[in-house]
């Protein structure tokens, strides 16, 4: 069933991934776009200041895109469930935990779809890395995720305010393929987290986690140059990489994929999957440990960020 979307938040993600991607879908429309800059508009879609303006004069409109902050992303989550719409959410899926269980219930009892995207998850490399995996015995795992948040937010001080979770907001993308390719859970045992002394959210974190194996990742946000997102994996059978974060995948025997970028496109296949069965897809399972590392992590404060 062809569904009619409206697409909620038009910054640089949305134009660089979201746009094209629901383009490049068979049975999506972009028909209604939000945003509070007036200027953010795209051709062949109809233009409104919020989601309130946009709900009331598009009945029309069957699925939702939130594409905005997290701290700002909640209210406008349980609007659209309320009016019956399905719901994808941009990652991380929302500010705290509780603020997310709330909407799964809400879309439970309106009988919609609610779509907790994570778009790592999506890299071409990810599921085989999860696959080569599986038969092995893990020794170790450590991610490297670190760029330059004047490249990927530049300006944006909202990055940098309680509920906006810092470089955190890189680092889900490393917990979201973390998440699908280990074969058993883990928790977190410890982790360090540098604060700005200007701003309320991290520069760089550490964790460690609690295994049998030795699981670490560490995030910077202040890496000038060229990102960097790597996992390494070595067991006692060999040893892989996840490099591009998750769209190149190499083992000892070589490299094994070495993709384009197509993450956004089958989120909005997946989507459609998920509205066309009747399902919901909402793991937490990285934003937890985020939660955890708020709560368990040592807080070291470091230099002010200025852009």
């Amino acid at each position: 069933m062809s569904q009619s979307l409206a697409l909620v938040g038009i910054g640089k993600i949305a134009r660089k991934q979201h746009i094209p991607s629901i383009a490049a879908i068979d049975g999506l429309s972009l028909v209604a776009t939000a945003s509070r800059n007036r200027a953010a508009t795209v051709d062949g879609a109809e233009a409104f200041p919020d989601l309130t303006t946009l709900l009331a004069a598009r009945d029309d409109v069957t699925a939702i895109s939130l594409a905005t902050p997290p701290g700002a992303r909640f209210g406008d989550a349980l609007a659209a469930l309320r009016a019956g719409k399905h719901v994808m959410l941009e990652k991380p899926p929302g500010s705290t935990l509780s603020e997310v269980e709330t909407l799964v219930s809400e879309a439970k009892a309106q009988g919609v779809t609610l779509f907790a995207s994570w778009h790592s998850r999506e890299a071409a490399g990810v599921k085989m890395a999860r696959d080569w995996l599986k038969p092995r015995r893990l020794t170790t795992f450590r991610i490297t995720w670190t760029e330059d948040v004047r490249d990927w937010h530049p300006g944006q001080d909202w990055v940098w305010s309680a509920g906006n979770l810092g470089v955190f907001d890189a680092g889900t993308n490393a917990l979201s393929v973390m998440t699908a390719i280990l074969p058993a859970p883990v928790h977190l045992a410890s982790a360090t987290l540098a604060f700005p002394e200007n701003r309320d959210t991290p520069i760089t974190a550490d964790l460690v986690f609690d295994s049998p194996a030795e699981i670490t990742a560490h995030f910077d946000w202040s890496q000038p140059g060229d990102a960097h997102w790597a996992i390494e994996i070595e067991t006692t059978d060999g040893a892989a990489r996840l490099t591009r974060g998750g769209a190149r995948f190499e083992t000892d025997d070589g490299v094994k994929v070495d993709a384009e970028d197509a993450e956004y496109k089958r989120l909005y296949a997946n989507f459609l999957a998920l509205i066309d069965v009747g399902r919901l897809d909402v793991d937490l399972s990285p934003m937890r440990h985020v939660a955890d590392a708020f709560l368990l992590g040592r807080r070291v404060q470091v230099a002010p960020f200025h852009w």
